[in-house]
């Protein structure tokens, strides 16, 4: 059977609902998957007026009780949280972000109903999502609370061939330090290995990155990857896995890029988005690892500059999507 992902057109405000459209429209996608759609259909039309061409036709749903699919079509799962208007687009904003914090909760039920197998999502902005009623630190928090995932989990950002998951995420540079701990190194490296190997790496080659400056410099920059990094990594290879470093920060992506690894694991947020970012931002995707079903999106924003201009690039989508299918289907 073809593995069943739902897709979500992200903020209405932003380039999302055109990259949907586009995404949709691709015959190949069609046939990879049975798809479910979760929109408002102002939102949908939004973003076929962005993309220009033909309508999309999906199959109308009103509930998930009634889920069904047919052959090389979507299907619909119709929201209205735009109450008859359509969305105001460029600017963050509350109408939205609840219209795309709705789509999310209506995923994750169809998930935990089984009703699907991994989500797709175009870009959201978390400040709309704030505005409309998301309490968490970010929409993959949301969703280890909604799936009662325990422990450690954790985004992962992949351009072409090379991945990478981080220690801490979306907090504060001056509360980094405090958080980088032994476990919470070994976690960030489990993760990112179990989840390579569910995409077909057998065997993980995954870099460590120092907090530091030349990872702390011998300790003369900073004492932390002697005390922590260091010993974590030493604890990794005991448990059989290929972890390496730690690595000064401003060097193991150029080996990274050479393809000496597989992954690399950094310390804060910036540390790893920076580099991947310029390694192939359009086309860059983001994965929600640890949890029951794979979740991706693309490593763009919502872009509220160029929504409804109809140039919104739709390959790191296309490449988030493609990663979703293969990894729901491998799991199935």
């Amino acid at each position: 059977m073809k593995p069943r992902i739902a897709v979500l057109p992200g903020d209405p405000s932003g380039i999302g609902p055109e990259m949907t459209v586009k995404l949709l429209r691709r015959a190949q996608n069609l046939e990879a998957a049975e798809l479910l759609l979760i929109a408002d259909p102002l939102v949908l039309e939004s973003g076929e007026r962005s993309a220009g061409g033909p309508a999309l036709d999906p199959l109308r749903l009103e509930s998930l009780d009634v889920l069904r699919f047919e052959p090389g079509r979507p299907s619909l799962l119709v929201q209205n949280t735009m109450a008859g208007k359509p969305p105001v687009l460029g600017e963050s904003n509350a109408h939205s972000g609840k219209a795309s914090f709705e789509a999310m909760q209506l995923a994750t039920e169809a998930v935990r109903r089984g009703a699907v197998d991994g989500i797709v999502f175009a870009p959201l902005n978390k400040h709309s999502l704030r505005l409309g009623g998301l309490a968490h630190e970010d929409e993959l928090r949301y969703m280890q609370e909604r799936f009662d995932v325990p422990g450690f989990v954790c985004e992962f950002n992949i351009t072409g061939s090379l991945w990478t998951s981080r220690v801490t995420s979306h907090v504060p540079l001056k509360d980094v330090a405090a958080l980088i701990t032994g476990q919470a190194v070994q976690d960030a490296v489990h993760i990112i290995c179990g989840a390579l190997v569910s995409a077909g790496v057998a065997a993980p080659r995954i870099a460590v990155s120092g907090l530091n400056p030349h990872a702390g410099d011998g300790g003369s920059i900073g004492r932390e990857e002697i005390e922590i990094i260091e010993p974590a990594v030493r604890a990794l290879k005991a448990q059989g896995i290929d972890a390496r470093g730690p690595y000064s920060p401003d060097t193991v992506f150029i080996g990274a890029r050479r393809g000496d690894f597989d992954a690399v694991v950094s310390m804060y947020h910036d540390q790893g988005q920076i580099a991947m970012k310029l390694l192939g931002f359009e086309q860059g995707v983001t994965l929600h690892g640890g949890l029951p079903v794979p979740v991706a999106t693309s490593a763009s924003g919502s872009a509220f500059d160029i929504a409804g201009k109809g140039v919104a690039n739709v390959e790191g989508l296309q490449k988030a999507f493609e990663l979703c299918v293969r990894m729901a289907g491998r799991a199935g």
